[in-house]
């Protein structure tokens, strides 16, 4: 009776540090929210790394330009996050076939290869419309310095439309783009961990016009990071499986040796022998 009370006991454990480590994944599986109506939320692009626009995962993000112009928006990704960047542009009434394309850069401005998606779309003649879309790779709190993973920090998404007929250059156009991610939790963790994620030092901000002649822009540290603060190195749900496992191990080495140490030594048999 005491083997199967250590038994129940044991199974307990890891049953309750599998439920433990599983929450949180559960609790991250969707893509963040895409609130709507939000004030806050940025209506224009930037026209180049240095003056992206800075959006949340989350935000929903306008911006209107011309056919030709390069839009750059930026974001902060996390470690074990797999961020989806989408973006809609709305095309004018006339036009030619347009070929669109959606690029993601990381903080060493490093192009990232999307999982899958519809990274370039080429929209018909006189679409009203073009969707694109890119689900990253999972960002890694380490990498080795020759690799190309995706690490923790700024990243930086550009919008431009290749291969336009001269017809179509200058014409007005709407983009909208919106920026969600996926938790993968402690499967993705590493070893390792970043001294710092990779944040520009320095960013370019237009300053209000008071007609002074050294009115312009202003180079100012870069504030963009996640609403929790960056999780790189921290405490991740690893060390629940970790734990579960060890657990595990212990249940069955108790199962073993109950099975194996049996029911002891018949009554039938004396106990000089």
């Amino acid at each position: 009776m005491r083997s199967v009370r250590l038994l129940g006991s044991a199974l307990g454990s890891a049953l309750l540090l599998l439920g433990l480590a599983a929450a949180p994944a559960a609790a991250g599986s969707s893509p963040s929210a895409d609130p709507s109506g939000d004030p806050d939320a940025p209506t224009e692009a930037g026209t180049s790394f240095r003056t992206a626009t800075e959006i949340e995962q989350g935000q929903r993000a306008t911006a209107s330009g011309s056919a030709g112009d390069y839009l750059y928006w930026s974001f902060p990704a996390d470690t074990g996050q797999r961020p989806t960047v989408r973006a809609t542009v709305q095309l004018p009434e006339a036009h030619a076939a347009e070929t669109w394309q959606l690029d993601v850069y990381d903080g060493l401005r490093r192009r990232q290869a999307c999982q899958y998606g519809a990274q370039t779309r080429t929209a018909p003649r006189d679409a009203s419309s073009v969707e694109l879309a890119c689900v990253l790779r999972t960002v890694r709190a380490w990498s080795e310095p020759w690799a190309n993973d995706p690490l923790p920090g700024t990243y930086y998404i550009r919008l431009t439309a290749t291969g336009l007929a001269t017809s179509d250059l200058g014409l007005p156009v709407d983009a909208e783009v919106r920026v969600g991610s996926e938790d993968v939790g402690g499967s993705a963790a590493v070893d390792g961990s970043l001294a710092e994620p990779l944040v520009p030092g320095i960013a370019s901000r237009p300053e209000p016009d008071t007609g002074h002649a050294e009115d312009g822009d202003s180079a100012v540290l870069s504030d963009l990071e996640p609403e929790d603060g960056w999780a790189s190195g921290r405490w991740s749900d690893r060390w629940v499986w970790t734990a579960a496992g060890g657990a595990l191990a212990a249940l069955a080495g108790v199962g073993g040796y109950a099975l194996a140490r049996g029911a002891g030594r018949p009554s039938r048999v004396p106990s000089g022998v």
